[in-house]
């Protein structure tokens, strides 16, 4: 028995079980660690995904072991695979892909909060230009010592345990050759269905979206998956494959992101050449907004200023975001080009031709500048508004002075905000700008003079919140002082969701509610609606707003003249997709329709009433949908981001 637990396979197995019993244990730490973003699971459940995750981890495991376990069962002469060198070499084989592997695992545990799913290939693009990103890993490393100290245990483990000799059978050489062919023959087969994912009806590979078989909510599928598997996958995602849910002539009468000149609509608003300010506020979720939890007794937020700004604005009970990173923002937000599946910007569709509020403004002649504190560069941002038409660029190369900057990541916001404003005076009116701020960012630090200022509130984002709004009351103090202020449209929104505490936010409508709302001091009369809206609704509600006349591409609507056709906002939840009316979210999973929730009577989305549902009161929102999905992806496949000759046959 002692000898024949030293064979080969033997050895092989016992080293793969190891690793995925480390995969389960990180699995078992994910969810203790961050157990509020799952607060609807119960031992049951757990063990179900548990379970389920067993099968990606599988998979991943077995990509990273190939090598080894080739080396390890190929049918050599015994001498050579006793050679202590061979087996060395082979230890060493099995060791340090494994140990990549669970060290990109047990880092994700601190990244998931921050993104809701597991890391894919997108984030070497999203950071290819952030020269800091060691330092960004090395203070994280600190931040969340116990996440490192758990990667350390589980290399020590895997270092330790990992089985790193065999011993050949002492048969006769035919027996031998003969057992040892069919040893690895058996698992070569075995082997492929490992890393697909099982037999029978998974006659397709194991992918992403397998997840949610084991899952009651989206969210969840980063519990179930691991981090090498979803990298391994994203690679394999190159292009998108075009659905046809409806014919070329069936489809525009569902949705159509071409809008036509300002001719076709009956009472235009627009309230002349107003110059368009457009902030983007790092991670301000609704959630830390006192104005929209007035109903939350004793509940007041983190925002005192933008509290204020907001009761004097146009703003939307029911607001989205489009997708959950800062690169989803920008596409959304200035170019109503919403993300669905992967970040636009990374996509291989990177390069189409778009247009955006500062391309069609500028055709009139407006002015146009983009502002973000960081290093220029960063996540992309300078070549996404160059293509997307704005005419300057202002980074940290710009503001000049690096004693303001935060050791991370940009500026600080309340320095870097005065100079925008400082900046738009020399501009010649009209103009239209936007700036992203990033000190509500992680490692949600704030300048050491207003340490102990804002308050720190349960999540460590709370304090940077304050801080951001401190400086958003200083910009527009300043701005307040300048002759194009009364004659200003300001749009404030967020470009995504961060931490989350309160369960009527930490669901999968919650992690994307962001404010959307329009501020001008002379020409908006304050008001909040209950439309639906997403972020890809302010470009076509500033255009319609100015005197911009021609035609423009848009998967959203103007929400601001009350010209929206269709009251509904869309999001992708990986892997689901997402639409919202005013009362119900419903997720498709490409297919089908998974899962219905009326958030007004179950805000935290506790019961899904897909069983129960009226499939015809639902029609309309996924007819919509699958039109927008279909529209989205065959104008990503075929470049037409922007209205063409073929639109004018819609």
């Amino acid at each position: 028995m002692k000898n024949f637990c030293r064979y080969p396979w033997v050895v092989a197995a016992c080293n793969i079980a190891l690793v995925l019993a480390l995969y389960s244990l990180l699995r078992t730490m994910c969810y203790l660690i961050n157990g509020s973003m799952f607060p609807n699971i119960d031992g049951r459940h757990l063990l179900e995904i548990l379970g389920g995750g067993v099968r990606f981890d599988l998979t991943a495991v077995l990509y990273l072991s190939s090598l080894y376990v080739v080396g390890m069962l190929l049918p050599l002469p015994t001498r050579w695979r006793e050679n202590s060198v061979y087996q060395t070499v082979l230890a060493w084989l099995f060791l340090v892909p494994n140990a990549i592997g669970l060290i990109i695992n047990t880092a994700d545990i601190a990244y998931i909060p921050f993104t809701d799913r597991r890391t894919t290939c997108t984030f070497f693009s999203e950071f290819a230009n952030d020269h800091n990103l060691l330092s960004i890993i090395g203070q994280g490393v600190v931040q969340y010592w116990y996440v490192t100290l758990l990667g350390i245990t589980v290399l020590v483990i895997l270092f330790f345990f990992t089985r790193k000799t065999f011993r050949c059978c002492c048969v006769k050489p035919v027996v031998y050759y003969l057992c040892e062919t069919v040893i690895l023959l058996v698992t070569v087969y075995f082997y492929v269905i490992g890393i697909r994912g099982g037999f029978g009806k998974y006659t397709r590979p194991i992918t992403v979206s397998n997840a949610m078989q084991y899952t009651n909510t989206p969210r969840e599928s980063a519990l179930v998956l691991n981090t090498p598997f979803s990298l391994m996958k994203s690679l394999e995602n190159q292009q998108y494959v075009e659905p046809k849910y409806f014919t070329a002539d069936e489809l525009p009468e569902h949705m159509t992101p071409v809008h036509a000149g300002r001719e076709e609509y009956l009472t235009p608003n627009g309230y002349g050449n107003l110059n368009v300010v457009v902030l983007i506020l790092e991670s301000f979720s609704k959630e830390y907004i006192g104005f929209y939890n007035q109903d939350m007794e004793g509940y007041s937020g983190y925002t005192p200023f933008l509290d204020s700004l907001l009761s004097q604005s146009v703003t939307f009970s029911n607001s989205y975001a489009s997708g959950r990173k800062s690169i989803d923002a920008m596409p959304s937000v200035l170019s109503s080009i919403p993300m669905l599946i992967e970040p636009y910007i990374v996509t291989p569709y990177s390069t189409n031709a778009v247009s955006s509020i500062a391309d069609c403004l500028k055709r009139i002649g407006y002015q146009t500048a983009f502002f973000h504190g960081a290093p220029n560069g960063s996540m992309g941002f300078q070549a996404y508004a160059r293509s997307a038409g704005f005419g300057r660029y202002y980074g940290m190369d710009e503001f000049g002075d690096k004693s303001a900057y935060d050791g991370t990541w940009a500026i600080w916001d309340e320095e870097f905000l005065q100079y925008y404003a400082q900046t738009m005076n020399t501009m010649q009116e009209p103009f239209m700008t936007a700036v992203f701020t990033a000190s509500s960012h992680h490692p949600f630090k704030v300048p050491k003079r207003y340490e102990g200022v804002f308050p720190k509130g349960p999540l460590p984002i709370h304090e940077a919140i304050g801080y951001t709004d401190y400086a958003l009351r200083r910009f527009f103090e300043t701005a307040s002082r300048q002759p194009w202020f009364d004659h200003t449209l300001f749009v404030i929104t967020a470009d995504h969701t961060n931490g989350l505490s309160l369960p009527e936010y930490t669901n999968a409508r919650g992690v994307y509610e962001v404010p959307v709302a329009f501020y001008c001091p002379t020409c908006l009369r304050a008001s909040q609606r209950p439309d639906v809206v997403s972020q890809t609704d302010i470009m076509p509600s500033v255009l319609r707003s100015v005197d911009y006349n021609d035609g423009f591409f848009a998967f959203g609507e103007d929400a601001l003249g009350g010209h929206k056709k269709h009251n509904y906002a869309v999001c992708y939840n990986a892997p689901l997709y997402q639409i919202f009316s005013d009362s119900l979210l419903v997720q498709f999973d490409g297919e089908n329709v998974t899962g219905v929730y009326n958030f007004r009577s179950d805000r935290c989305l506790l019961t899904n009433i897909v069983a129960t549902v009226d499939p015809e009161a639902t029609a309309p929102m996924t007819d919509y949908l699958k039109a927008y999905i279909q529209q989205y992806i065959h104008r990503m496949i075929y470049n037409r981001l922007i209205v063409d000759e073929c639109d004018s046959e819609e």
